[in-house]
């Protein structure tokens, strides 16, 4: 007899959950973008982190209205969680880009 658990398991679509590394190369890309973007605008401190807060937003609003079609829970296993989850890999790498771009640019000013 199958437990919840596995039964919560065989709900999920085996290649829906092999796709998720695209969407984790999409994050990953949309955060590099933002990170760009805020060292090149100059952002500092708290503007920043309210950029990346916005990215994060916007992107996970992206992927549930366009390639979820409203029902994140049919295609992660995390569900809407995992879809606004930016993860922690993702933090540094827009603090890395956000501070490459924004000294690049704004180093003599």
């Amino acid at each position: 007899m199958a437990t919840t658990t596995d039964n919560a398991a065989q709900l999920i679509f085996a290649p829906n959950v092999l796709h998720n590394q695209a969407l984790t190369s999409v994050k990953f890309l949309s955060f590099c973008f933002a990170g760009a973007v805020a060292g090149i605008l100059g952002l500092e401190n708290w503007l920043g982190f309210a950029l990346f807060i916005a990215s994060i937003v916007s992107t996970s609003f992206i992927i549930y209205a366009i390639n979820c079609r409203g029902k994140p829970a049919k295609y992660l296993p995390g569900g809407l969680g995992e879809l606004v989850n930016p993860g922690q890999d993702n933090i540094f790498t827009f603090i890395l880009v956000w501070t490459l771009f924004y000294g690049i640019i704004h180093v003599y000013d």
